[in-house]
Formats: C-alpha cells, structure tokens, sequence
C-alpha cells in the first residue's frame, strides 16, 4: 500500500479551494451582469422557478458525482443569497411618472430602508419626521405616493393630522396591525388607499420577504406599488386586514411575549450565559440566539407591538393555562398525559412537521458551524 502524503493531499485541497474562490469570482462578476439586465427589463430580482430549476439540475447532477446532493443545495443556497445582495445596487423603477414619495418616519429604522430601496429604484423621496409639521402641507401639495412608517401607538393620530393629499396620491402605512390604520386611512383620504406590513426587520434584505397587502381603495392606481416591491424580491400576500390582525397575535405578540418571559426569567435565576454557551446543542444556541435577538433591539418597539391589541390578552391567558397544565402532569408524574398531547400536537402539524425538521437541519448545521472552541 502506497503510503499517504497528508502534505501533498493538503496542498492539492489548498490548490482546489483556491480554484473555487476563483470561480465563486467569476460567477459574481456575471451574476452583476445578471443584476444589471433585471435592473433595465424591470426582472424581479427573486424569480423562484429559476432557482428552483437551477437547484434540481444541480443536485441532480451531484448525486451522479457521488457529491451529497444536501451539501451542493446548501452550498448554491448561501452563494444565491449573496449573489442576490450583490444585484442590490439599482433596481428597474416600475412607474416613472411618479413625482414625489413622502415617507412619514423615513428616518426609523424600517422607513429608512423603504427609503433606500425607493432611492435606488430612481424615485424622489422626501422624509418628514415629528419636527417637520410646519412644512407638511408644502411637501405633500405635490406627493404621489405618502407612506405611514410611525411607530404603532401614533399610526392613527398621524393619519388622522395629516392635510389634504392630492386626489390622485396613494396613502399607504407599513403598520404591524392593519385594521385600525387602514380604517383611519380611509377615512382621511378619499383617493387610493392600501396597508402594507413587510413581515421583516430592517437588518435584511428585501429578497424573499414577505409583505402583506391589505386592500384598501383603488387598487389599480397603487398596482405600480406592487410591482415595485415585487422587483425588490419580495413575495405580497393578500389578506383581509381583520385576518392578518387575528394572525399577527400568534406570529408577533405571543411570539415575542413567550420570548420576552424566558429572556425576563434567564434574567432573574442569573445563570452564567459562558456556561450555558459551552454546554448548549446547536438547537439550545440556536433558541438562545433568538431570544437575545429579541433583546438587542428597540425597547419601544417590541413594547408597542405587544400591547398593540387588547385582544391578544385572551390568547396570553389561554397560553399560560397551557402552560400550567403541562407543569401539573410533571407535578404528578403523569408521563402518559404527555406522551398523548405529545401525540395530539404532532397530528396537528402533520406533514409540516417533518418539513420543519428538515428544514431546521440546515440552520442546525450553520449554528454548530459558528460555535467557537
């Protein structure tokens, strides 16, 4: 048997990994390439059935070549999402007779980014904030397009102040509720009325997101709008705005008041956190990342979003008896009682259960990726 070299096999992986630098480089320099043709045809910037065939043929391809078909979708996922930010310099505009956009809190977090965004697509965007109201009327007199990004708590009383808008002009909000504000929108302006809720931080991008859409007036006025944030890369959902209130309470409220309660209780038994890092699995650093996610951002806004509907109330109460029933069958030793909720629960998630576990897997691997000796 020929003896091994773990040199020369180290330096011929050097030489490969060097080669694939070299190519991940050219294929950025044509992806650009692809980033500008989008930009001049007004191509969306996420096209999922290209991906998707793009993905197939490839790990079709590397089951031939005894290659994990996983590895090579895992691999072509994260140079995709790069290649994506990398298309991030300008964007088609989809209606160029806009004039003007206004965005009321354009210089929060979330507004900024519309404001980018419209920036980059060739708009005019204007920004009025809390100390500009002295100037309001002269800078929406000729506004196509007035966009609500406030916090919560004064989403309608800033409606409710605004001037007269042009007949013509879209008002629109980018609320985390809806109904309230697409009411008061409504009734302040006789002209095109629609609510938005990109389901996404400001910390992002824009590709692959989510934005609800909720009807308001004149549709075919704001379709322009639409596109937009469709060549964005973002996906839209329709959605009554009672609906997406009703689902908000479990996505955001009890989401993040769960969150809240288990960072607020870490906090109070004061464990070392280096300790619980180096004894933690992927999936605990995975959770535990979430939560302190929670915690390095705005105060106010999560407190705003929380208390945003008096309705959720209910839902919280409904939880905390969960909660409780589960503590008594461990009081009691009822292990069979939760063997069968166990069950109960899994019935309910059904064939989504075995995506999530799939899809989670991805996300496990890249947390024990990171995970520092």
């Amino acid at each position: 048997m020929k003896e091994i070299n773990i040199n020369q096999l180290r330096d011929e992986i050097d030489s490969l990994d060097s080669q694939l630098v070299q190519l991940l480089a050219k294929r950025s320099k044509v992806t650009r390439q692809v980033g500008l043709y989008k930009t001049i045809k007004g191509v969306p910037v996420y096209v999922p059935a290209r991906e998707n065939e793009l993905l197939a043929k490839r790990k079709k391809q590397a089951e031939a070549l005894g290659v994990s078909p996983e590895l090579v979708e895992d691999l072509l996922r994260r140079i995709m999402r790069e290649s994506y930010q990398s298309q991030h310099k300008h964007y088609h505009c989809s209606n160029n007779d806009i004039n003007k956009i206004v965005i009321f809190g354009g210089n929060g977090a979330l507004g900024k980014a519309f404001v980018n965004m419209f920036r980059i697509s060739g708009y005019t965007v204007e920004v009025v904030e809390k100390d500009d109201w002295d100037r309001v009327e002269s800078v929406v007199v000729d506004a196509d397009l007035v966009i609500i990004s406030v916090p919560i708590n004064v989403t309608s009383a800033v409606i409710e102040s605004l001037p007269k808008l042009p007949d013509h002009c879209i008002l629109a909000d980018l609320t985390s509720i809806k109904d309230e504000p697409l009411t008061a929108m409504m009734e302040k302006h006789s002209g095109p009325v629609v609510g938005l809720h990109p389901m996404f931080g400001p910390d992002g991008s824009f590709v692959k997101q989510v934005v609800v859409v909720c009807d308001g007036r004149g549709s075919e006025h704001y379709k322009w709008l639409l596109d937009q944030i469709t060549i964005w890369g973002c996906i839209t959902y329709n959605s009554a705005p009672q609906e997406h209130d009703s689902a908000m309470q479990m996505i955001q409220i009890m989401r993040h008041f769960s969150t809240f309660v288990y960072g607020r209780n870490l906090q109070l038994e004061n464990p070392d956190l280096d300790k619980l890092m180096a004894f933690s699995s992927p999936i605990y650093r995975l959770e535990l990342a979430m939560v302190g996610r929670l915690f390095a951002q705005n105060a106010q806004l999560y407190t705003d979003i929380i208390f945003s509907s008096k309705q959720a109330i209910e839902l919280l109460k409904h939880y905390i008896n969960t909660y409780e029933d589960a503590v008594k069958m461990l009081e009691s030793d009822d292990k069979e009682g939760f063997k069968k909720a166990f069950d109960e629960v899994s019935d309910w998630f059904g064939d989504y259960a075995v995506s999530f576990q799939k899809e989670s897997k991805s996300l496990l691997l890249k947390a024990n990726d990171q995970r520092s000796l």
